[in-house]
Protein backbone atom coordinates (compact mmCIF):
# COMPACT_ATOMS: atom_id res chain seq x y z
CA UNK A 1 0.00 0.00 0.00
CA UNK A 2 1.18 3.00 -0.45
CA UNK A 3 1.97 5.59 2.09
CA UNK A 4 -1.16 7.38 3.70
CA UNK A 5 -0.40 10.76 2.62
CA UNK A 6 1.46 9.99 -0.65
CA UNK A 7 0.52 12.12 -3.93
CA UNK A 8 -0.84 10.72 -6.81
CA UNK A 9 1.38 10.52 -9.81
CA UNK A 10 1.14 7.58 -11.84
CA UNK A 11 0.02 7.81 -15.55
CA UNK A 12 -3.05 5.92 -14.56
CA UNK A 13 -4.19 8.49 -12.37
CA UNK A 14 -3.55 11.40 -14.49
CA UNK A 15 -6.69 12.25 -15.99
CA UNK A 16 -8.65 11.98 -13.37
CA UNK A 17 -6.16 14.63 -11.08
CA UNK A 18 -6.94 16.68 -14.24
CA UNK A 19 -10.78 16.39 -13.48
CA UNK A 20 -11.09 17.47 -9.87
CA UNK A 21 -8.45 19.94 -10.68
CA UNK A 22 -10.40 21.63 -13.37
CA UNK A 23 -13.62 21.12 -11.28
CA UNK A 24 -11.69 23.30 -8.21
CA UNK A 25 -10.63 25.94 -10.22
CA UNK A 26 -14.73 26.47 -11.24
CA UNK A 27 -15.26 26.36 -7.65
CA UNK A 28 -11.95 27.94 -5.15
CA UNK A 29 -10.81 30.89 -6.12
CA UNK A 30 -7.63 30.63 -3.62
CA UNK A 31 -6.85 27.22 -5.59
CA UNK A 32 -6.87 28.90 -9.08
CA UNK A 33 -4.84 31.99 -7.47
CA UNK A 34 -2.35 29.32 -5.97
CA UNK A 35 -1.82 27.61 -9.69
CA UNK A 36 -2.97 29.85 -12.21
CA UNK A 37 -1.46 33.60 -10.98
CA UNK A 38 1.66 35.00 -12.75
CA UNK A 39 3.91 33.64 -10.41
CA UNK A 40 6.35 36.53 -9.68
CA UNK A 41 4.09 38.24 -8.02
CA UNK A 42 2.03 35.14 -6.36
CA UNK A 43 5.34 34.86 -4.58
CA UNK A 44 6.39 38.64 -3.71
CA UNK A 45 2.42 38.50 -2.36
CA UNK A 46 2.92 35.48 0.12
CA UNK A 47 6.56 36.67 0.95
CA UNK A 48 5.77 40.48 1.86
CA UNK A 49 3.76 39.18 4.79
CA UNK A 50 6.00 36.39 5.48
CA UNK A 51 9.07 38.98 5.44
CA UNK A 52 7.40 41.35 7.58
CA UNK A 53 6.75 38.53 10.24
CA UNK A 54 10.57 37.36 10.16
CA UNK A 55 12.03 40.72 10.25
CA UNK A 56 9.66 41.55 13.30
CA UNK A 57 11.13 38.32 15.05
CA UNK A 58 14.75 39.22 14.75
CA UNK A 59 13.69 42.73 15.55
CA UNK A 60 12.44 41.25 18.84
CA UNK A 61 15.61 38.96 18.86
CA UNK A 62 17.55 41.82 18.36
CA UNK A 63 15.55 44.46 20.61
CA UNK A 64 16.29 41.77 24.06
CA UNK A 65 20.33 41.93 23.03
CA UNK A 66 20.27 45.11 22.71
CA UNK A 67 17.74 45.69 25.99
CA UNK A 68 19.79 43.37 27.84
CA UNK A 69 23.64 44.69 26.67
CA UNK A 70 22.69 47.83 28.99
CA UNK A 71 23.43 44.97 32.06
CA UNK A 72 27.29 44.33 30.78
CA UNK A 73 29.14 42.36 28.63
CA UNK A 74 27.84 39.50 30.84
CA UNK A 75 24.51 39.32 30.55
CA UNK A 76 25.15 40.24 26.77
CA UNK A 77 27.06 36.68 26.11
CA UNK A 78 24.33 35.40 27.98
CA UNK A 79 21.60 36.19 25.73
CA UNK A 80 23.93 34.64 22.99
CA UNK A 81 24.01 31.25 25.28
CA UNK A 82 20.36 31.44 25.48
CA UNK A 83 19.86 31.52 21.82
CA UNK A 84 21.31 28.14 21.54
CA UNK A 85 18.38 26.67 23.64
CA UNK A 86 16.09 28.64 21.59
CA UNK A 87 17.24 27.27 18.68
CA UNK A 88 16.64 23.64 19.94
CA UNK A 89 12.47 24.85 20.69
CA UNK A 90 12.83 26.05 17.21
CA UNK A 91 14.32 22.83 16.34
CA UNK A 92 11.12 21.17 17.45
CA UNK A 93 8.63 23.80 16.38
CA UNK A 94 9.92 23.37 12.56
CA UNK A 95 10.29 20.05 12.74
CA UNK A 96 6.62 19.41 13.04
CA UNK A 97 5.85 22.90 11.75
CA UNK A 98 7.05 22.05 8.18
CA UNK A 99 6.57 18.47 8.50
CA UNK A 100 3.29 19.54 8.55
CA UNK A 101 2.83 22.46 6.20
CA UNK A 102 5.17 20.46 3.23
CA UNK A 103 2.50 17.77 4.04
CA UNK A 104 -0.37 20.82 3.73
CA UNK A 105 0.38 22.30 0.78
CA UNK A 106 1.06 19.53 -1.72
CA UNK A 107 -2.57 17.79 -0.13
CA UNK A 108 -4.35 21.09 -1.08
CA UNK A 109 -2.63 21.06 -4.26
CA UNK A 110 -4.20 17.75 -4.93
CA UNK A 111 -7.44 18.56 -3.59
CA UNK A 112 -7.30 16.49 -0.29
CA UNK A 113 -8.18 18.90 2.41
CA UNK A 114 -9.54 16.14 4.71
CA UNK A 115 -6.52 14.68 5.17
CA UNK A 116 -4.86 18.53 5.29
CA UNK A 117 -7.07 18.98 8.24
CA UNK A 118 -5.58 15.78 9.98
CA UNK A 119 -1.83 16.37 9.32
CA UNK A 120 -2.76 20.31 10.69
CA UNK A 121 -4.44 19.16 14.27
CA UNK A 122 -1.86 16.64 14.27
CA UNK A 123 0.91 18.44 14.20
CA UNK A 124 -0.73 21.04 16.60
CA UNK A 125 -0.89 18.67 19.72
CA UNK A 126 2.24 16.88 19.00
CA UNK A 127 3.98 20.08 19.77
CA UNK A 128 2.29 21.44 22.60
CA UNK A 129 3.48 17.53 24.01
CA UNK A 130 6.94 17.92 22.75
CA UNK A 131 7.09 21.56 23.74
CA UNK A 132 5.79 20.53 27.54
CA UNK A 133 8.79 17.53 27.59
CA UNK A 134 11.42 19.49 26.59
CA UNK A 135 10.22 22.43 29.12
CA UNK A 136 10.30 19.80 32.02
CA UNK A 137 13.25 18.21 30.98
CA UNK A 138 15.15 21.80 31.18
CA UNK A 139 13.99 22.86 34.09
CA UNK A 140 14.77 20.01 36.09
CA UNK A 141 18.64 20.69 34.38
CA UNK A 142 18.89 24.08 34.51
CA UNK A 143 22.37 24.81 35.23
CA UNK A 144 23.92 22.15 33.77
CA UNK A 145 22.23 23.22 30.99
CA UNK A 146 23.48 26.68 30.70
CA UNK A 147 26.77 25.43 30.87
CA UNK A 148 26.40 22.99 28.33
CA UNK A 149 25.47 25.52 26.21
CA UNK A 150 28.62 27.68 26.53
CA UNK A 151 28.04 29.64 29.89
CA UNK A 152 31.11 30.82 31.81
CA UNK A 153 30.92 31.05 35.28
CA UNK A 154 30.17 35.16 34.97
CA UNK A 155 27.86 34.18 32.18
CA UNK A 156 26.24 31.63 34.28
CA UNK A 157 23.61 33.41 37.19
CA UNK A 158 22.36 35.99 33.59
CA UNK A 159 21.25 32.88 31.41
CA UNK A 160 20.25 30.79 34.62
CA UNK A 161 17.73 33.81 34.80
CA UNK A 162 16.77 34.27 31.43
CA UNK A 163 16.06 30.31 30.81
CA UNK A 164 14.01 29.54 32.88
CA UNK A 165 11.52 31.73 31.66
CA UNK A 166 11.70 30.79 28.35
CA UNK A 167 11.60 27.26 28.82
CA UNK A 168 8.56 27.58 30.94
CA UNK A 169 7.25 29.56 27.28
CA UNK A 170 8.39 26.28 25.16
CA UNK A 171 5.09 24.53 24.92
CA UNK A 172 3.42 28.20 23.31
CA UNK A 173 6.71 28.62 21.25
CA UNK A 174 6.61 25.02 19.50
CA UNK A 175 2.82 25.55 18.93
CA UNK A 176 3.13 29.11 17.94
CA UNK A 177 5.80 27.78 15.10
CA UNK A 178 3.28 25.06 13.74
CA UNK A 179 0.29 27.40 13.68
CA UNK A 180 2.38 30.05 11.75
CA UNK A 181 3.73 27.24 9.06
CA UNK A 182 0.30 26.25 8.72
CA UNK A 183 -1.48 29.14 7.87
CA UNK A 184 2.11 29.82 5.09
CA UNK A 185 1.27 25.99 3.61
CA UNK A 186 -2.20 27.06 3.01
CA UNK A 187 -1.39 30.65 1.21
CA UNK A 188 -2.56 32.26 4.16
CA UNK A 189 0.56 34.53 5.17
CA UNK A 190 -1.15 37.72 6.22
CA UNK A 191 -3.27 35.96 8.72
CA UNK A 192 0.39 34.41 10.13
CA UNK A 193 2.11 38.04 9.45
CA UNK A 194 -0.93 39.20 12.32
CA UNK A 195 0.11 37.04 15.10
CA UNK A 196 3.58 37.17 14.63
CA UNK A 197 3.86 41.03 14.10
CA UNK A 198 1.60 41.45 17.25
CA UNK A 199 3.75 39.52 19.52
CA UNK A 200 6.92 40.89 18.09
CA UNK A 201 5.67 44.24 18.71
CA UNK A 202 4.55 43.83 22.37
CA UNK A 203 8.17 42.36 22.61
CA UNK A 204 9.89 45.51 21.96
CA UNK A 205 7.42 47.29 24.69
CA UNK A 206 7.77 45.34 27.22
CA UNK A 207 11.48 44.70 27.10
CA UNK A 208 12.76 48.31 28.90
CA UNK A 209 9.63 47.90 30.69
CA UNK A 210 10.08 44.98 32.45
CA UNK A 211 14.13 45.01 32.71
CA UNK A 212 14.43 48.77 33.31
CA UNK A 213 11.04 50.44 34.88
CA UNK A 214 10.43 47.44 37.01
CA UNK A 215 14.28 46.30 37.47
CA UNK A 216 13.95 42.54 36.89
CA UNK A 217 17.09 42.91 34.71
CA UNK A 218 17.26 39.70 32.61
CA UNK A 219 14.56 37.75 34.10
CA UNK A 220 12.82 41.05 32.32
CA UNK A 221 13.73 40.53 28.87
CA UNK A 222 12.79 36.70 28.96
CA UNK A 223 9.10 37.46 30.80
CA UNK A 224 8.82 40.02 27.74
CA UNK A 225 9.58 37.38 25.61
CA UNK A 226 7.14 34.58 26.92
CA UNK A 227 4.65 36.99 26.97
CA UNK A 228 4.81 38.09 23.73
CA UNK A 229 4.92 34.54 22.22
CA UNK A 230 2.21 33.43 23.96
CA UNK A 231 -0.12 36.51 22.75
CA UNK A 232 0.97 35.23 18.90
CA UNK A 233 0.13 31.86 19.90
CA UNK A 234 -3.31 33.26 20.74
CA UNK A 235 -3.91 35.23 17.77
CA UNK A 236 -2.87 32.21 15.39
CA UNK A 237 -5.21 29.90 17.02
CA UNK A 238 -8.19 32.40 16.46
CA UNK A 239 -7.66 32.08 13.16
CA UNK A 240 -8.55 28.64 13.29
CA UNK A 241 -10.86 28.83 15.85
CA UNK A 242 -13.06 31.71 13.91
CA UNK A 243 -13.07 28.93 10.79
CA UNK A 244 -10.76 31.72 8.46
CA UNK A 245 -8.31 28.60 7.55
CA UNK A 246 -9.05 25.47 5.26
CA UNK A 247 -7.48 23.12 7.88
CA UNK A 248 -9.38 22.50 10.93
CA UNK A 249 -7.41 21.72 14.36
CA UNK A 250 -10.54 20.30 16.09
CA UNK A 251 -9.83 16.96 18.56
CA UNK A 252 -12.22 14.19 16.28
CA UNK A 253 -9.32 15.89 13.44
CA UNK A 254 -6.54 14.19 15.26
CA UNK A 255 -5.27 11.23 13.29
CA UNK A 256 -5.44 7.92 15.33
CA UNK A 257 -2.99 6.36 12.91
CA UNK A 258 0.89 6.26 14.08
CA UNK A 259 1.84 6.92 10.19
CA UNK A 260 0.20 10.44 9.79
CA UNK A 261 3.06 11.08 13.19
CA UNK A 262 5.53 9.46 11.59
CA UNK A 263 4.97 10.99 7.78
CA UNK A 264 4.79 14.89 9.70
CA UNK A 265 8.32 13.69 11.32
CA UNK A 266 9.91 12.34 8.26
CA UNK A 267 9.38 15.76 6.38
CA UNK A 268 10.06 17.99 9.04
CA UNK A 269 13.49 15.75 9.25
CA UNK A 270 15.64 18.69 7.45
CA UNK A 271 14.30 21.23 9.89
CA UNK A 272 14.94 19.71 12.86
CA UNK A 273 18.32 18.49 11.56
CA UNK A 274 19.25 22.30 9.95
CA UNK A 275 17.87 24.17 13.35
CA UNK A 276 19.41 21.18 15.79
CA UNK A 277 22.78 22.13 14.18
CA UNK A 278 21.96 25.60 14.51
CA UNK A 279 21.75 24.93 18.31
CA UNK A 280 24.75 22.61 18.68
CA UNK A 281 26.63 24.89 16.06
CA UNK A 282 26.23 27.86 18.82
CA UNK A 283 27.51 26.15 21.84
CA UNK A 284 30.19 24.86 19.33
CA UNK A 285 30.72 28.80 18.57
CA UNK A 286 30.55 29.95 22.58
CA UNK A 287 32.93 27.37 23.44
CA UNK A 288 35.73 28.23 21.56
CA UNK A 289 34.64 32.17 21.77
CA UNK A 290 34.65 31.92 25.39
CA UNK A 291 38.34 30.99 25.17
CA UNK A 292 39.10 34.39 24.39
CA UNK A 293 36.75 35.73 27.05
CA UNK A 294 33.45 37.35 27.49
CA UNK A 295 33.91 40.08 24.66
CA UNK A 296 34.24 37.58 22.05
CA UNK A 297 31.05 35.50 23.30
CA UNK A 298 29.20 38.93 23.41
CA UNK A 299 30.35 39.91 19.71
CA UNK A 300 29.54 36.48 18.01
CA UNK A 301 26.21 36.64 19.22
CA UNK A 302 26.05 40.40 18.25
CA UNK A 303 27.08 39.30 14.84
CA UNK A 304 24.59 36.17 14.48
CA UNK A 305 21.68 38.74 15.19
CA UNK A 306 22.50 41.32 12.78
CA UNK A 307 22.94 38.33 10.32
CA UNK A 308 19.93 36.57 11.20
CA UNK A 309 18.00 40.03 10.77
CA UNK A 310 19.28 40.49 6.93
CA UNK A 311 19.01 36.74 6.66
CA UNK A 312 15.21 36.46 7.89
CA UNK A 313 14.41 38.81 4.62
CA UNK A 314 15.67 35.84 2.44
CA UNK A 315 13.99 33.64 4.48
CA UNK A 316 10.97 35.18 4.47
CA UNK A 317 11.03 35.49 0.25
CA UNK A 318 11.76 31.90 0.41
CA UNK A 319 8.53 31.18 2.71
CA UNK A 320 6.26 32.71 0.11
CA UNK A 321 8.12 30.45 -2.13
CA UNK A 322 7.06 27.19 -0.61
CA UNK A 323 3.11 27.47 -0.84
CA UNK A 324 3.62 27.95 -4.65
CA UNK A 325 5.69 25.50 -5.36
CA UNK A 326 3.63 22.90 -2.88
CA UNK A 327 0.17 23.53 -4.60
CA UNK A 328 2.05 23.75 -7.82
CA UNK A 329 3.97 20.33 -7.63
CA UNK A 330 1.14 19.05 -5.94
CA UNK A 331 -1.23 19.90 -9.03
CA UNK A 332 2.01 18.98 -11.21
CA UNK A 333 2.32 22.19 -12.81
CA UNK A 334 6.11 21.46 -13.37
CA UNK A 335 6.95 24.90 -15.50
CA UNK A 336 5.19 27.08 -13.04
CA UNK A 337 7.80 24.90 -10.11
CA UNK A 338 10.88 26.25 -12.09
CA UNK A 339 9.55 29.55 -13.03
CA UNK A 340 9.43 30.05 -8.92
CA UNK A 341 12.47 28.74 -8.32
CA UNK A 342 14.35 30.87 -10.24
CA UNK A 343 12.31 33.97 -9.48
CA UNK A 344 12.70 33.30 -5.93
CA UNK A 345 16.57 32.31 -6.09
CA UNK A 346 17.29 35.64 -8.31
CA UNK A 347 15.49 37.92 -5.86
CA UNK A 348 17.16 36.57 -2.80
CA UNK A 349 20.96 37.01 -4.63
CA UNK A 350 20.24 40.36 -5.84
CA UNK A 351 19.06 41.46 -2.04
CA UNK A 352 21.88 40.08 -0.26
CA UNK A 353 24.49 40.93 -2.45
CA UNK A 354 23.23 44.34 -1.66
CA UNK A 355 23.05 44.06 2.08
CA UNK A 356 26.59 42.10 1.84
CA UNK A 357 28.14 45.55 0.47
CA UNK A 358 26.39 47.88 2.90
CA UNK A 359 27.05 45.55 5.88
CA UNK A 360 30.88 45.42 5.19
CA UNK A 361 30.93 49.17 5.34
CA UNK A 362 29.05 49.98 8.31
CA UNK A 363 30.23 46.98 10.58
CA UNK A 364 31.93 49.04 12.99
CA UNK A 365 28.92 51.17 13.58
CA UNK A 366 26.25 47.97 13.45
CA UNK A 367 28.25 47.04 16.27
CA UNK A 368 28.40 50.17 18.19
CA UNK A 369 24.86 50.31 18.31
CA UNK A 370 24.61 47.43 20.59
CA UNK A 371 27.77 48.24 22.71
CA UNK A 372 29.80 51.19 22.34
CA UNK A 373 31.40 51.19 25.29
CA UNK A 374 33.77 48.16 24.69
CA UNK A 375 36.41 48.36 21.97
CA UNK A 376 36.89 44.87 22.08
CA UNK A 377 33.82 43.79 21.46
CA UNK A 378 33.53 45.80 18.09
CA UNK A 379 36.59 45.08 17.02
CA UNK A 380 35.97 41.23 17.37
CA UNK A 381 32.58 41.98 15.89
CA UNK A 382 33.42 44.08 12.87
CA UNK A 383 35.84 41.61 11.78
CA UNK A 384 33.52 38.95 12.23
CA UNK A 385 30.88 40.56 10.49
CA UNK A 386 32.63 41.86 7.53
CA UNK A 387 33.96 38.04 6.77
CA UNK A 388 30.56 36.83 7.14
CA UNK A 389 28.84 39.61 4.10
CA UNK A 390 31.52 38.24 1.93
CA UNK A 391 29.70 35.34 1.61
CA UNK A 392 26.25 36.25 1.99
CA UNK A 393 25.53 36.16 -2.11
CA UNK A 394 25.92 32.93 -2.14
CA UNK A 395 23.90 31.67 0.58
CA UNK A 396 20.08 32.13 -1.29
CA UNK A 397 21.13 29.05 -3.31
CA UNK A 398 21.16 26.84 -0.06
CA UNK A 399 18.23 28.01 1.41
CA UNK A 400 16.50 27.21 -2.19
CA UNK A 401 17.62 23.81 -2.38
CA UNK A 402 16.55 23.01 0.93
CA UNK A 403 13.45 24.78 1.00
CA UNK A 404 12.74 22.93 -2.49
CA UNK A 405 13.42 18.99 -1.72
CA UNK A 406 11.56 19.16 1.62
CA UNK A 407 8.88 20.35 0.22
CA UNK A 408 7.95 18.38 -2.50
CA UNK A 409 8.52 15.94 0.08
CA UNK A 410 12.52 14.47 -0.58
CA UNK A 411 13.11 14.30 2.94
CA UNK A 412 16.66 12.80 2.52
CA UNK A 413 17.97 14.99 0.05
CA UNK A 414 17.06 18.06 1.58
CA UNK A 415 18.14 16.43 5.31
CA UNK A 416 21.48 16.47 4.11
CA UNK A 417 21.52 19.63 2.71
CA UNK A 418 20.09 20.97 5.78
CA UNK A 419 22.93 19.58 7.78
CA UNK A 420 25.87 20.91 4.91
CA UNK A 421 25.91 24.23 6.33
CA UNK A 422 25.76 24.14 10.12
CA UNK A 423 26.79 20.84 10.83
CA UNK A 424 29.06 18.74 8.02
CA UNK A 425 31.07 22.24 7.30
CA UNK A 426 30.33 24.06 9.99
CA UNK A 427 31.56 21.77 12.93
CA UNK A 428 34.54 20.32 11.79
CA UNK A 429 35.68 23.83 11.08
CA UNK A 430 34.83 24.90 14.60
CA UNK A 431 36.85 22.53 15.63
CA UNK A 432 39.80 22.98 13.47
CA UNK A 433 40.23 26.70 12.81
CA UNK A 434 40.79 28.06 16.11
CA UNK A 435 43.57 25.64 16.80
CA UNK A 436 45.57 27.16 13.87
CA UNK A 437 44.45 30.25 13.68
CA UNK A 438 43.56 31.17 17.05
CA UNK A 439 40.24 33.86 17.38
CA UNK A 440 40.43 34.32 13.52
CA UNK A 441 39.53 30.59 13.04
CA UNK A 442 36.43 31.45 15.30
CA UNK A 443 35.34 34.58 13.55
CA UNK A 444 36.05 32.69 9.41
CA UNK A 445 34.20 29.17 10.21
CA UNK A 446 30.88 30.42 9.52
CA UNK A 447 31.74 32.18 6.21
CA UNK A 448 33.60 29.30 5.68
CA UNK A 449 31.05 26.46 5.94
CA UNK A 450 28.89 29.23 3.76
CA UNK A 451 30.90 28.73 0.57
CA UNK A 452 31.13 25.44 1.19
CA UNK A 453 27.45 24.22 1.44
CA UNK A 454 27.13 27.01 -2.29
CA UNK A 455 29.34 24.20 -4.30
CA UNK A 456 28.01 21.16 -2.58
CA UNK A 457 24.60 22.32 -4.03
CA UNK A 458 24.91 23.28 -7.49
CA UNK A 459 25.10 19.35 -8.64
CA UNK A 460 21.59 18.88 -6.66
CA UNK A 461 20.18 21.89 -8.36
CA UNK A 462 21.09 20.13 -11.64
CA UNK A 463 19.83 17.03 -11.08
CA UNK A 464 16.53 17.57 -9.55
CA UNK A 465 15.98 20.77 -13.16
CA UNK A 466 16.72 17.16 -15.13
CA UNK A 467 14.51 15.45 -13.27
CA UNK A 468 11.65 17.86 -13.55
CA UNK A 469 12.24 17.96 -17.28
CA UNK A 470 11.48 14.72 -17.52
CA UNK A 471 8.41 14.38 -15.39
CA UNK A 472 7.00 17.71 -17.43
CA UNK A 473 7.42 15.28 -20.67
CA UNK A 474 5.43 12.17 -19.23
CA UNK A 475 2.81 14.34 -17.66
Amino acid sequence: MPPAYALPSALDTRAAHRHHASRMEQTDPHYTRMIQAPVGGLVISLAVPTIISMLVTSIYNMADTYFVSKLGTSASGAVGVVFALMAIIQAIGFTVGMGSGSLISRLLGAHRTDEASRVAASGFYMSLLFGALLATAGLLFLDPLMRGLGATATILPYARDYAQYILFAAPVMTASFVLNNILRAEGQARLAMVGITAGGILNCGLDPLFIFVFKMGIAGAAIATALSQLISMLILLSCFVRNRTVCKLSLPKLSRTPDTYLQILKNGLPSFCRQGLASISTVALNVNAAVYGDAAVAAMSIVGKIFMFIFSVTLGIGQGYQPVLGYNYGARNFRRVREAFFFTLKTCIVFMAACSIGGFAAAPFLMKLFIATDPDVIAIGSKALRAQCLTMPLIPLGVMCNMTFQSIGKSWTATFLAAARQGIFFLPSILILPRLLGLTGVQITQPLADACTFLCCIPFTIHFFRELKIEQTIS
